[in-house]
């Protein structure tokens, strides 16, 4: 699943007017280039964990929308929260998905990738891209990108893998931490995780 999971990123990971293709011809040609990175980049087959993060950084969270994927995984709460907390719910989820999906792209292996059709009117600005990932020996595997048109071009606030949702799987546990601890518990919680995995990534060899 892990493997599965790096597609979600790394079809993005090289930087492409989103405003030059339509959403799903966008993420057909940047897949094929960032497979074919991942293939010849000796370092990150090797594991490097400091330069995937830097590559997702760079390249990769530009075309995703972490101020609405923070609201909708907080939900109600959101609104509760003040800006300087929001902020910092959006700084640290962020950090959360970088180093969550660093280590997936690194498993990705030979996954067949095929593309839904999609029909996008010029007047549409909230579109969902479907796309299917086929595996030797295992049942396909449907990851839905839902991707919102904004001034700076197309952007993704969801993916949806074998029909959940990243958004609401994130929920559930962040307002079970929202009951327990408050927003500000969250927002501890969240920098806790991410140290840790930080500490975790500069401990390993590569």
């Amino acid at each position: 699943m892990k493997s599965i999971f790096a597609l979600f990123f790394c079809f993005f990971a090289v930087a492409v007017s989103a405003q030059e293709l339509a959403p799903d011809a966008q993420v057909k040609k940047i897949t094929g280039q960032v497979i074919a990175i991942a293939k010849q980049d000796k370092n990150i087959r090797a594991g490097d964990q400091s330069r995937l993060n830097a590559l997702i950084d760079a390249e990769v969270l530009p075309h995703f929308d972490f101020s609405r994927m923070t609201a909708l995984a907080v939900g109600r709460n959101w609104r509760k929260a003040s800006p300087e907390q929001q902020a910092a719910l959006t700084s640290e989820f962020r950090a959360l998905l970088v180093r969550t999906y660093s280590s997936a792209l690194s498993s990705y292996r030979n996954q067949v990738i095929e593309f839904k059709p999609l029909r996008v009117a010029a007047e549409d600005d909230d579109v969902t891209v479907r796309t299917q990932v086929r595996q030797p020996g295992a049942v396909p595997i449907s990851i839905d990108y839902s991707m919102q048109k904004t001034a700076s071009g197309w952007k993704v606030y969801d993916v949806v893998v074998g029909g959940i949702s990243l958004v609401t799987n994130y929920r559930e546990t962040f307002i079970a931490e929202i009951r327990n601890g408050g927003v500000d518990g969250l927002i501890k919680t969240l920098a806790s995780k991410n140290h840790s995995q930080e500490v975790g990534a500069g401990a390993q060899p590569g």
